[in-house]
């Protein structure tokens, strides 16, 4: 063999591996690179920028068609909605909420959550409140059940203890009818007229003995010079008064009265009737007077420290710790419930709303081209690398194939 010629055997193989490992090379850079079109007299240059940089946009909404047609179907978007909300997830989260929360409160110097309460306790008594009752008030049954028991078990049933009795005749006899009072009524009572008619009743109606007494004396003078008695001697009378009042034992008859006085007592009809009464003069007031009533005690609240109580207490109430988990569970469960029932529509309401689709081209969209093609080849390094190495060896086996035909060719 001719040693010389040897180069001419050797170089097609290594020549079109070379040529052929470097074109893919220069293939798959030229997909991303060059970031930017070269632009020489104002025309840009062939091939440039890059394949993917060119067509970046539309390379972005082929991605997102893709996802969004392939990956993120609303069937797969319900069903990963269903392994995000499942019960125990959702239960966490909420208890973990309603525990923030209560720490917020507790936290809460500037008593922000105070002040929210205090406003809807306000408004609720001294205005919602308020309208509410008018227009319940004019039914014929309201309150009607509440107002029946609280006459039968508390009213009906009521009875003025012996202490009772006594310090509320003492209170009558000291405060409602003194012997100031009592000499008044007498005087008030003695008119003329009253005297006229009593002296009259008293001879028709008396017989015997009394006949006698009634037409020669007559109780005329005697009762006119009792009212003069009363108006002259006040002091005396008053005296008198109170003389009379212990002789007769009139305090301890009232105090047995007042004791032994319940609405037991009454007839059946009366009761009812005296029940019936009751309930239309509470419905009457609250129609007419209720709304004023709340109004004004509204107004008469400091709500601010009201709720401020009220929050201090919740939060360190054991009550309302131990029922927050509980609390949490029925309201995943509700909700649950909830989801069971109008998932798919919930999807197909959200799926414009989050625009994923958009979001996608956006991003895409926003991605320097460095970054995508870092990305890419992060994903198929290996991949485009064996497309290179591919082209080497297209290029070699090429080149075998032309000193094959070189060798035999001679």
């Amino acid at each position: 063999m001719d040693w010389s010629h040897l180069w001419l055997y050797v170089s097609p193989p290594i020549l079109g591996g070379i040529i052929g490992y470097f074109t893919n090379d220069v293939a798959i850079k030229m997909l991303f690179r060059p970031y930017q079109a070269i632009l020489i007299g104002g025309r840009r240059v062939p091939f440039t920028p890059g394949l993917i940089p060119r067509n970046q946009e539309r390379l972005a909404k082929k991605v997102s068609e893709t996802i969004m047609g392939s990956l993120l179907t609303p069937t797969e978007l319900q069903d990963l909605a269903r392994r995000l909300l499942q019960t125990e997830r959702v239960q966490g989260a909420i208890f973990w909420l309603l525990r923030m929360a209560i720490d917020q409160i507790k936290s809460d110097k500037e008593q922000k959550s105070a002040k929210i309460v205090a406003g809807i306790l306000r408004d609720l008594l001294g205005e919602s409140l308020p309208r509410l009752l008018k227009v319940l008030a004019r039914r014929e049954d309201f309150l009607e059940v509440q107002v029946n028991q609280v006459f039968d078990q508390v009213l009906l049933e009521f009875q003025l203890s012996e202490e009772q009795a006594t310090r509320l005749a003492d209170w009558l006899f000291q405060v409602v009818l003194p012997p100031e009072v009592l000499r008044q009524v007498v005087i008030d009572f003695l008119t003329d007229r009253t005297i006229q008619t009593i002296d009259e009743s008293f001879r028709e109606k008396t017989s015997g003995t009394y006949w006698v007494v009634a037409n020669l004396f007559g109780v005329r003078n005697t009762l006119t010079r009792l009212r003069t008695y009363c108006l002259d001697e006040k002091e005396a009378t008053n005296a008198l008064m109170q003389e009379l009042i212990q002789e007769l034992q009139v305090r301890d008859r009232l105090k047995k009265l007042l004791q032994n006085l319940s609405l037991q007592s009454l007839p059946i009809g009366t009761v009812r009737q005296l029940r019936k009464t009751t309930r239309e003069s509470v419905r009457h007031y609250l129609q007419t007077r209720g709304g004023d009533f709340l109004q004004e005690l509204s107004e008469s609240f400091d709500w601010e420290k009201t709720s401020s109580l009220l929050l201090n207490r919740l939060t360190t109430s054991a009550v309302v710790s131990s029922s927050i988990e509980v609390v949490s569970k029925e309201m995943a469960s509700i909700l649950e419930r909830y989801l069971e029932k109008d998932l798919e529509a919930i999807v197909a309401q959200a799926i414009p709303i989050l625009a994923i689709d958009q979001v996608i081209v956006e991003k895409v969209k926003s991605t320097s081209p460095a970054d995508l093609e870092g990305a890419i080849e992060g994903i198929v390094k290996n991949e485009l690398q064996a497309i290179v190495t591919l082209g080497g060896i297209l290029g070699f086996i090429v080149g075998l194939m032309q000193t094959a035909f070189l060798f035999f060719s001679r």
